[in-house]
């Protein structure tokens, strides 16, 4: 496998399903968002009913996730993570490949960010060697591709990666970033919630100076993967974020859709970008922290 690789197709898989040195992982979070607001629940019940053969369940929601922290799937601390996912079967000469059911149950949009999250994670806790399925399960299920309602398991790794801490953005970096040029922000929500026209957080609109690429137009329809790279270029040229000379960090609700467009930008070469892990979670539940409105 190539490092500079970042996803695999459906058929890739299908014809490495028996490698031994696969680890193959279902991200899969249920999320379902209305007027109402949004509800996330575990994948887990959609893992029992049906998963791609071989894969085992990483639960993102509680496993993977910090237990002590104030907002949901914020990432676990790095001893807690390994633990758990050496548990997986994941370390020291294996690689992963990782899948979700889809961003939001019906959205329009085909962006994997449940198993982009993952990628990140395991980035962030020094393992290189993870791939993204392009479209996923939704993609696996309508090619007639097999499916198990058996459990899978690995033996437990041993792992040896340590952490990048420069994946990671905190509040305090952002506040910093707000008034310096030579770090870009991206907001990775839709138009709406950027501009503050919707009530998804506690106060609305986004975090000063940041530009917006909403993670749902960095998906392409037909490979159900990321765009190819001229598009790509199109979406994040404007906001800075390819200047080789900028440090870049990108922010969502929840430091979910960030992971999307970090993996887009990693494609066009930008390896080192941050993930603003509290994201508007955090950021609007501080009244102290500003907040702009419109474009």
């Amino acid at each position: 496998m190539n490092n500079k690789q970042l996803m695999v197709d459906t058929e890739w898989l299908e014809n490495h399903l028996n490698d031994p040195k696969l680890r193959l992982l279902d991200a899969t979070v249920m999320m379902k968002q209305d007027e109402n607001g949004v509800d996330i629940q575990s994948g887990k019940a959609s893992y029992d009913q049906e998963h791609i053969p071989g894969a085992v369940f990483a639960d993102l929601m509680q496993e993977l996730s910090d237990p002590n922290a104030t907002f949901p799937f914020t990432a676990a601390p790095h001893d807690l993570f390994v633990e758990k996912i050496k548990k997986l079967g994941v370390g020291d000469g294996t690689y992963v490949v990782v899948y979700d059911r889809g961003a939001v149950v019906g959205a329009p949009f085909s962006a994997s960010d449940w198993a982009s999250r993952l990628w990140w994670q395991l980035r962030l806790a020094g393992f290189d060697d993870v791939y993204v399925l392009a479209g996923g399960f939704p993609k696996w299920k309508e090619e007639g591709r097999p499916v198990t309602n058996e459990p899978g398991s690995y033996p437990t790794a041993s792992f040896t990666g340590k952490r990048r801490t420069e994946l990671l953005a905190t509040k305090e970096d952002i506040k910093e970033a707000m008034t310096d040029p030579s770090i870009v922000m991206i907001n990775c929500l839709s138009p709406a919630e950027f501009k503050g026209e919707t009530n998804a957080y506690p106060r609305n609109g986004h975090i000063p100076s940041s530009k917006n690429v909403f993670f749902g137009d960095v998906s392409d329809p037909n490979a159900k993967g990321l765009p190819d790279q001229e598009k790509l270029h199109k979406l994040f040229e404007p906001s800075g974020a390819l200047d080789p000379d900028k440090k870049v960090i990108t922010y969502c609700g929840g430091g979910i859709a960030a992971t999307w467009n970090a993996l887009a930008l990693f494609a066009l070469g930008r390896e080192d970008v941050a993930i603003y892990d509290g994201s508007m979670n955090e950021w609007t539940a501080d009244e102290s922290l500003p907040l702009d409105v419109g474009q």
